[in-house]
């Protein structure tokens, strides 16, 4: 997010026509780039010992997806729900707010897009650090703490945002990124691994991430658009959906397990959901 909003604000300085004509088209272009070292990255990675043994002894999951959707339909559904805040938070604060701020209040967009890279800067120190946190309090209460912060921050957020006062855009998106939506982001990878199985432990953190990012994060601008039209340009309507995604997660959160001091490598973590409190 840092570099390809660095890159977003370099082609934003271009002329409207220009920007508009091709200018918005090498972000996407240059990250590329990105998905290349993902690649690399994902080709190098070990497999888990967990996973190894499981492997060595011929007895992985032939068809995973089946699997886990026989054995671990209730937290592919809690995780779904644990990401609806945290991925449709982030898509507000970091997608509809440069359309709200520019289109509504007239706000230079190299303002909004500054505070999007000083929130991100944060968020490179703010993710690892919860994650730690997460290892010594436990992974659900720092999650519920970003989640009930994101509610509590909702209508805070546009108060600051209609300001239209550069270091209060920038407070409103640093507050959103790197305390609430961090807190959230920061425990997700260990705290939906530790949810599944070893035999489906990636299919199960894979389908319950990315189905939510289909449901939460890809629509919430969208969503956050219509009804900031629907509601004549006030943003309350906004600030209540955000609200709602917040209580998903909140709920889901409480009804999953408490997984951070399991060890995911002893027999009775491979099969089954995890059980512990």
């Amino acid at each position: 997010m840092l570099l390809s909003t660095l890159v977003f604000r370099a082609v934003s300085t271009l002329p409207e026509d220009q920007f508009m004509a091709w200018g918005w088209r090498v972000p996407f272009l240059l990250s590329l780039v990105l998905v290349g070292v993902g690649l690399f990255i994902r080709m190098r990675l070990a497999e888990s010992p967990a996973f190894a043994r499981v492997k060595e002894s011929g007895s992985e999951s032939r068809l995973p997806i089946i699997e886990l959707l026989r054995t671990h339909r209730k937290n592919v559904l809690l995780a779904m729900g644990a990401r609806f805040a945290e991925n449709g938070f982030y898509y507000i604060y970091t997608v509809f707010v440069l359309s709200y701020a520019t289109e509504h209040l007239k706000v230079e967009r190299s303002s909004v897009l500054t505070g999007v890279l000083i929130a991100t800067t944060c968020a490179l120190v703010a993710i690892p650090a919860y994650g730690a946190l997460s290892d010594r309090l436990g992974r659900r209460p720092v999650y519920m703490a970003g989640a009930a912060f994101s509610a509590l921050f909702a209508f805070p957020f546009f108060w600051l945002l209609d300001t239209r006062v550069d270091s209060l855009i920038w407070l409103a998106i640093i507050l959103g990124v790197a305390v609430g939506h961090a807190a959230m982001y920061g425990p997700q990878a260990s705290f939906f691994s530790e949810l599944f199985g070893t035999r489906v432990r990636y299919s199960g953190a894979s389908v319950g991430y990315q189905l939510a990012s289909v449901f939460a994060g890809g629509l919430s601008p969208l969503i956050a658009t219509a009804l900031l039209a629907l509601a004549g340009g006030r943003t309350w309507t906004v600030s209540v959906y955000m609200i709602g995604l917040a209580a998903v997660t909140l709920v889901s959160v409480f009804l999953a397990a408490e997984t951070y001091r399991t060890d995911i490598g002893e027999p009775a973590a491979v099969e089954g959901d995890v059980s512990c409190s």
